[in-house]
């Protein structure tokens, strides 16, 4: 039903104090947007942050990758625990986060074509809450490519930003 959003932080001193939602803009009024549920996110798919704070998501505006957006999808990865499981408890906010950013910095370089590291970009991410996690089997990680300047205006995939 709803993901948790995380927000990763970024190497400049200015962004760690940055939590998802500080940095948000407003949603494009855009006629070629659509709101799509947070469990058909696929990677290469573009969209504008929520215009309100919230720690539980059901939707996102998705908008084509040539018009303004302030994320787009490049990974979905599947949650494991340390121990190699799937299943289980909900292991919580802190082992989903320390799972999401090793996971969505692994898989960075192979999409935006550059370390994350070296990149001028930034990442964050949607992870199960409780009740997705209990009523929805859902196990799922989203990892997005994220600014907290200017819009982005095209695809990252292989930009080497």
């Amino acid at each position: 039903m709803t993901r948790c959003a995380r927000r990763r932080r970024g190497p400049a001193a200015a962004l760690a104090a940055l939590l998802v939602g500080t940095a948000l803009s407003a949603c494009s009024g855009s006629s070629d947007s659509a709101s799509v549920s947070v469990f058909s996110v696929e990677p290469g798919q573009c969209f504008q942050a929520p215009s309100t704070v919230q720690a539980e998501l059901s939707s996102l505006t998705r908008v084509p990758c040539s018009k303004p957006h302030t994320r787009e999808a490049y990974a979905n990865v599947g949650y494991a625990a340390p121990d190699g499981s799937s299943g289980g408890a909900y292991p919580g906010s802190d082992a989903l986060t320390a799972f999401a950013n090793g996971a969505c910095a692994q898989r960075y370089a192979g999409y935006v074509g550059v370390d994350y590291l070296d990149s001028s970009l930034f990442f964050t991410f949607l992870f199960p809450s409780a009740r997705s996690w209990q009523s929805d089997d859902d196990r799922k990680i989203i990892c997005f490519v994220t600014t907290t300047g200017a819009k982005l205006t095209a695809s990252v995939k292989g930009s080497k930003k």
